[in-house]
């Protein structure tokens, strides 16, 4: 019995071996350095550094977009127990009631070379009954659960940024 459980094991050894001897595959962000003069294929491919040009293009890109400030900002709010939504305009400086909410708009940002596409609000939602601060960052407005008011009761969002 135990040589036949000792076989099993061997040949289950043996039928993964080539899988554990395999080398782990680069990461994404790490190139394979072929050097020419040790290589038999004359197209053997060699890193070369990037341009002046293509690093600042690629550090514009990590930046985004290129902004503009907004004179305000419209938000919409959602009661979840009544169902009820309310939209809000306010101008950067200007606060509003919302239930037991506060909500106050430091500032708003768009894309200075599309307009309509997106909206950024820098807000902060504080409980005037608890007196607690709920939220306080910016808002994105096609992407409102990345940074969200996190609240049982009310649901807060960015729509667009009024314009000059």
């Amino acid at each position: 019995m135990t040589d036949l459980l000792t076989r099993a094991c061997l040949c289950l050894l043996l039928a993964a071996s080539p899988v554990l001897a395999q080398d782990e595959e680069p990461a994404e962000d790490q190139q394979l350095m072929i050097d020419p003069a040790f290589s038999d294929d004359p197209d053997a491919v060699v890193p070369v550094e990037p341009s002046a040009a293509e690093r600042q293009r690629a550090a514009e890109a990590a930046r985004g977009p290129e902004t503009a400030r907004g004179t305000g900002a419209q938000l919409r709010g959602l009661d979840k127990i009544t169902g009820r939504t309310q939209d809000f305009t306010l101008a950067v400086g200007e606060s509003v009631a919302f239930g037991r909410l506060q909500l106050s708009l430091a500032e708003c940002r768009y894309p200075a070379a599309d307009p309509t596409s997106d909206a950024y609000a820098e807000l902060t939602i504080t409980d005037h009954q608890a007196n607690a601060r709920l939220f306080a960052g910016w808002m994105i407005a096609s992407s409102p659960a990345l940074s969200a008011l996190d609240d049982p009761r009310y649901d807060v969002w960015v729509i667009s940024c009024n314009r000059a």
